[in-house]
């Protein structure tokens, strides 16, 4: 079954392309009446504000329609931002070779929390280098993964 992020990306993602902007991903964050949907865009050019408020129109027409969410929420379009959170197996493949801090819904190998850099990617399992070691994680066990700025 798929998760709410994944069925609104579904849904969101042929809206977002048809403006010429990258949907990165899609959060959303239960807090009752403050619940937040969060839409990350990309462009070869960059994201203005400009690009957030018009993918945002284009958005909230979409939620209106479909009305896939049964709750109050705000709704928030973003550019990924230095701390680039990553979603799928083509955006650890995009950022081998980076750090990332990483989130588990479960433990592997006793970690659920980690930084890492991102080795390699293969069949949706992405292999992390943490100091001297490695550790193989699949795409669908990770909660939540953020690049980490380098600023050298």
């Amino acid at each position: 079954m798929a998760t709410i992020a994944e069925r609104l990306t579904d849904m969101l993602e042929p809206a977002v392309s048809a403006l010429d902007y990258e949907l990165v991903g899609v959060e959303f964050i239960r807090a009752g009446k403050h619940s937040t949907l969060r839409v990350y865009i990309d462009h070869s050019e960059g994201i203005s504000v400009d690009d957030c408020a018009n993918v945002s129109r284009q958005v909230s027409a979409v939620l209106d329609v479909e009305d896939p969410i049964n709750t109050e929420y705000n709704l928030e379009v973003s550019s990924p931002g230095l701390d680039r959170p990553l979603f799928t197996a083509a955006h650890y493949e995009q950022f081998q070779g980076q750090l990332a801090q990483v989130a588990l819904n479960m433990p592997v190998e006793g970690k659920r929390k980690f930084t890492g850099v991102i080795r390699t990617v293969s069949d949706n399992k992405v292999t992390f280098g943490i100091g001297e070691d490695t550790l193989e994680v699949d795409v669908a066990v990770i909660k939540k993964a953020n690049l980490v700025p380098n600023f050298d």
